[in-house]
């Protein structure tokens, strides 16, 4: 498990280190992520051997919010002063979302065709 853990952890800091280096516009961890994935294609039965490890850091994600809850509580008069914005923000966002979505399945519905089962 330490070596999986290990393996996650310096593909995440080859990742960090292109996207400084190269000065991209992309996060490392997701540079990170794309080498996994190549990895993965590269060497069958790696997503098995790592099955393990993944699931016991996804078990403690949900301590990861903590931190988030906190901050949002330590800034409550500051969201009470901006709420509307907020507000307004996340529904236009949220319509927004909603609207291209609906546009993008209409636009590949249209290109894929009707199909008669």
């Amino acid at each position: 498990m330490i070596s999986h853990l290990t393996l996650l952890l310096l593909l995440q800091l080859a990742g960090e280190a292109l996207a400084r280096g190269a000065a991209l516009p992309v996060p490392g961890p997701i540079l990170g992520l794309l080498m996994l994935l190549a990895l993965f294609a590269a060497r069958q039965g790696l997503a098995e051997r790592l099955r393990p490890t993944n699931a016991a850091i996804l078990s403690y994600m949900s301590l990861l919010f903590v931190p988030a809850g906190v901050g949002i509580v330590g800034h409550l008069g500051l969201l009470a002063d901006e709420a509307v914005p907020l507000l307004v923000t996340l529904v236009a966002s949220t319509v927004l979302a909603l609207l291209a979505a609906a546009v993008a399945f209409a636009a590949v519905a249209r290109l894929t065709g009707p199909r008669d089962a």
